[in-house]
């Protein structure tokens, strides 16, 4: 089963990635899909078909998806400032982390 895993994951991502080299809007609207959290919900339910843990991880997802969207609002901007993307991509990475800590109390509290 990791195998399976490994492998849908994987051509997944590098599906994403051929995509957006040759359509930007294609690959972005494949990226913004909710693969991830379909995958893993997926994988969870299949080994353990509990509804009550898919239901939570599912609140889970949707609570940090919110903190997350730092990073595609800081990365352009810094991009568009002239940083390169390298050291753009680490500073919008922290700030993300910063923000994921700032509302992790709140999360917490929220998802429990």
């Amino acid at each position: 089963m990791l195998y399976l895993k490994f492998i849908l994951s994987a051509g997944i991502i590098v599906g994403a990635s051929e995509l957006a080299k040759r359509n930007l809007v294609w690959g972005a609207l494949l990226c913004a899909l909710p693969l991830t959290s379909i995958l893993t919900m997926s994988w969870t339910w299949v080994e353990t078909p509990d509804p009550s843990r898919i239901s939570a991880l599912s609140i889970s997802i949707l609570a940090y998806t919110v903190p997350s969207l730092v990073l595609f609002i800081i990365l352009p901007i810094l991009l568009r400032v002239g940083l390169s993307y390298w050291p753009a991509l680490v500073c919008a990475c922290l700030l993300t982390a910063g923000f994921y800590r700032l509302c992790d109390p709140l999360i917490t509290k929220w998802t429990a």
